[in-house]
């Protein structure tokens, strides 16, 4: 069982190539946020740039996978 579930993560991550980016996006604003509410704006400004930084990669990965994965699915329905 621990198996498959693994081996479908692994498989997920490979088709869908930008989600490394979007999850450090999602944890990295969690960060300036938290940053934020300390006081400390600067740091916090930083950071959420960064984060902006990894969303932009993210996306564009996620659009070059959905590319490349529709045109494999498109050969395997045609044949």
């Amino acid at each position: 069982m621990k198996v498959k579930i693994k081996k479908k993560r692994l498989d997920y991550f490979k088709e869908n190539w930008g989600t490394p980016f979007i999850i450090a996006f999602m944890i990295l604003l969690i960060i300036a946020a938290i940053y934020l509410s300390i006081g400390n704006e600067a740091y916090a400004n930083e950071i959420a740039i960064y984060a902006y930084y990894a969303l932009v990669i993210g996306v564009f990965l996620q659009l070059a996978s959905y590319i490349k994965y529709a045109k494999k699915e498109e050969e395997q329905t045609s044949d």
